[in-house]
């Protein structure tokens, strides 16, 4: 049953956001001692949470109810026209309470594991209880860190100051263990109880991860022990060396456990371009790491905290979290620490960059709120309810006419789908298998419907290859492609017939490394001219030239060794390209200099996209996405995209680094056992759509985050949906970021973005297997709701027009 919460948090108005929340219970109103009854039902579905309210020091209890599917609806027809029934609807909505030590606020887990959170209702009579009874899916760590989270809240509200600052005793003031046992909401049951609570030392204060606030682990499970530390190599020089607690995070419990209240943490020279971070202990070593981007450094300077991961000889990810004593000596330690990472990925001293590169790479590594959030009092997007996994995952298999308890997913050769083209113009999508292509049509109803099988790809000469590359052109009525063995030369594939008709000579001695659109919809156009990327030119190509194809005219070679990898424009036309290097140029134009230059963080650019106004750039890095605003915000030329005028010196673009928290990146890699890798990012887009969301995979992982969450600087602004099998490629359907399309290496899928879950342990640790039965396949099994059998030849060609 579809439920909807009611009760919103107001958009934009980031002092209400939620801090912690237990996500599914039943709130009662409990009168032990009143003739009125001993129990009301106040709301049967609800959510619980903690937040800010616009005051400093001031948070609220939140309980807010959850509707069946048309049951708002039908309360609203009962209501009628009535203003004081109308008036009065928050209140059945939500209830409100200030956190207050008045409240006496607890929790318990009675004999059977039943979880309680419990707090006086202040305008009722002598004895009477609020009591939220959580769903038997929360477990004990999760009401544990919501009456830490609450603890903290009346700690500040009294003393007006950071609970950081608080001792154990004044904590323990707002903790009311010595309370009567909490009252059962049904008198049927014992009221028996175990606190899940002990006292909670300073060390072991809450909240989530992202906030750098560590918790307790349940008392019934073995917390996350800390490895044993790597050899420390010999230092030549340090970079940094300041002290800092060290927490540890808990695969069991989801949360940071203090390990050490004292440390030295150390940034070391040990080789030419090599660099380590060791942390010591009074009687241990706990950790010794080298610097590399692996490592996902985030800096939180609100909670003075930074939160890596670091890996044991073997491959295994622990996340860990330092939290220092004043924001002075995390600023030297941020400084160290990213010197190293920089001259480490660039193989450049550090003092040889400019200042405004410095501070850009400084501040693209916080865990910063970005500017132009939205207006406050604009409506959150409404979220998005989960479906059944059924519903977005049967499968068929196609091809020969083989028995249908004969599953084969693999090719002979061992091919797998290794690139995926979602056409603009037709709803189809092409996939690259070896040297086939599937071809799937998208149904009105957004399923996946097998279509036909381009089985070979081979020149017009009759050879045959495997596409390194591939681009939907001309209407979608062309496919062009790239043979990795001739980097000079690309092929026009007629696609109404399935075969390469014509091979373009691009240049004899400038290659084509990578290829793009001349605008971001051109391939809705008849338009066939479109951009060439060598590592060191930019140029336009032009398939109607006699000879080679390259315009002279619009080539901007460089003498410097650029090394160009990636491309992508706007929809006028503007030109971003990304290097290997890490830096961004932007161009109003080919064959000039770029208006913009955006200095590299030192991580390969492996992937590039523009949102059509040329607003957004983002580009995708192995370990991290950055997300670029590209319009000037002052000077001569405020209101100016950086592709039409150049920033000035002092006022680089700041940028968003867009990465899994490194809990998630530790959790990830424990599940999986392989490093981060993410496909080249993409914004969702169609004409006349703004983009909203932002696509890429990463192992078995699919990662989706959400634009106004982003840009509003919320914690958990992505969504995830895991699969057994590693992501080849994903994109979004054209017109729309609700529905994904997938490549496996055995199978494509179109699964709905709404089937995508928030990083929890269950939906790391839980891979969504296809399901259905088969038939032998050249590229593996379609994902789609419908239950008819697809028959092809293996040798069967396109041969239907669109």
């Amino acid at each position: 049953m579809i439920k909807f919460l009611v009760g919103k948090l107001i958009f934009g108005d980031t002092s209400k956001e939620s801090m912690i929340e237990l996500p599914q219970g039943q709130l009662y109103l409990v009168r032990p001692l009143s003739p009125k009854g001993y129990s009301e039902l106040i709301f049967k579905d609800a959510a619980a949470t903690i937040r800010r309210t616009g005051q400093d020091f001031q948070y609220q209890l939140v309980v807010q109810r959850a509707y069946e599917e048309g049951e708002e609806e039908l309360l609203d027809d009962e209501d009628g026209e009535d203003a004081n029934t109308a008036a009065l609807s928050g209140e059945r909505d939500e209830k409100t309470f200030l956190l207050d030590e008045s409240l006496h606020f607890r929790s318990e887990i009675r004999d059977g594991g039943e979880k309680v959170l419990a707090w006086r209702d202040l305008s009722g009579d002598a004895g009477d209880l609020y009591e939220f009874v959580c769903d038997t899916s929360t477990d004990a760590a999760q009401v544990q860190a919501f009456e830490i989270t609450a603890v903290n809240c009346q700690y500040e509200r009294k003393y007006r100051k950071s609970h950081q600052t608080a001792t154990e005793k004044e904590l323990s003031n707002f903790i009311f263990d010595s309370e009567q046992p909490i009252p059962s909401a049904s008198p049927k049951h014992s009221p028996s109880v175990q606190s899940p609570v002990a006292m909670p030392s300073r060390a072991k204060m809450p909240s989530n991860a992202s906030r750098a606030s560590p918790q307790t682990a349940p008392k019934d499970e073995t917390p996350t022990e800390a490895p044993q530390a790597a050899k420390h190599p010999d230092g030549l020089s340090t970079l940094a060396s300041e002290t800092a607690e060290l927490h540890l995070f808990d695969f069991v419990s989801g949360s940071f456990i203090l390990q050490d209240p004292v440390t030295k943490a150390t940034v070391l020279e040990v080789g030419k371009w090599k660099y380590w971070l060791q942390i010591t202990g009074n009687d241990r070593d706990w950790l010794g790491q080298e610097v590399v981007a692996d490592i996902n450094p985030v800096f939180n300077f609100e909670f003075l905290s930074f939160i890596f991961v670091a890996y044991t000889p073997d491959g295994q990810a622990y996340s860990w979290l330092l939290r220092f004593k004043d924001q002075e000596s995390m600023i030297r330690f941020q400084e160290g620490l990213m010197q190293a990472l920089w001259e480490q990925l660039n193989e450049m001293k550090w003092s040889k960059s400019k200042e405004d590169e410095r501070e850009y790479v400084l501040e693209a590594f916080q865990d910063l709120t970005m500017e132009d959030a939205p207006p406050e009092g604009e409506e959150e997007e409404e979220e998005e309810e989960g479906v059944e996994e059924d519903d977005d995952q049967r499968s068929e298999h196609y091809d020969s006419d083989e028995e249908e308890d004969d599953v084969v997913t693999r090719d002979d050769d061992g091919n797998i789908n290794s690139q995926l083209a979602v056409g603009y113009k037709h709803d189809r999508s092409f996939v690259v298998r070896g040297s086939k292509i599937g071809v799937f049509k998208h149904t009105p109803n957004n399923n996946l419907e097998f279509s036909t099988n381009i089985s070979k790809v081979e020149t017009p000469k009759g050879r045959l290859f495997s596409p390194k590359k591939v681009m939907l052109h001309a209407e979608d009525t062309n496919m062009i492609l790239q043979d990795g063995g001739d980097p000079n030369s690309l092929y026009r594939m007629d696609l109404e017939y399935g075969k390469i008709v014509d091979e373009w000579k691009v240049h004899n001695d400038i290659p084509v490394e990578s290829f793009a659109p001349g605008s971001k919809f051109s391939q809705m156009t008849g338009e066939q001219t479109f951009l060439g990327l060598s590592r060191n030119a930019l140029y336009r190509i032009d398939p109607r030239l006699a000879g080679n194809k390259l315009v002279e005219s619009e080539l901007k070679q460089y003498v410097s060794k650029n090394d160009f990898s990636a491309a992508a424009t706007t929809e006028k036309g503007y030109i971003a390209v990304a290097s290997n290097k890490g830096d961004i140029r932007m161009f109003d134009r080919l064959g000039i200099n770029a208006k913009t230059h955006i200095p590299a963080l030192g991580e390969p650019i492996i992937g590039l996209d523009v949102s059509a106004d040329g607003r957004w750039v983002l580009a995708t890095c192995r370990t991290y996405l950055l997300l670029i605003d590209a319009m000037q915000k002052e000077g001569k030329n405020e209101g100016k995209l950086g592709f039409e005028k150049s920033f000035g010196k002092d006022s680089k673009p700041q940028p968003r680094r867009l990465g899994l928290t490194p809990s998630h990146v530790a959790q990830f890699q424990h599940e999986t056992g392989s490093p981060l890798s993410f496909t080249p990012a993409r914004f969702n887009t169609g004409e006349g759509t703004s983009e909203t969301s932002i696509i890429t995979a990463t192992g078995p992982f699919i990662v989706t985050w959400n634009m106004k969450k982003v840009l509003r600087g919320s914690k958990d602004p992505y969504s995830i949906k895991r699969y057994s099998e590693e992501v080849k490629a994903d994109n979004f359907k054209y017109g729309s970021d609700k529905n994904v399309i997938v490549a496996l290496p055995n199978e494509v899928n179109m699964v709905a973005k709404q089937s995508f879950k928030k990083p929890t342990r269950e939906s790391i640790a839980t891979p969504v297997r296809i399901s259905g039965g088969g038939r032998r396949s050249d590229f593996g099994r379609v994902g789609t709701r419908d239950s008819a059998k697809y028959k092809l030849g293996r040798e069967d060609v396109v041969n239907s027009p669109y």
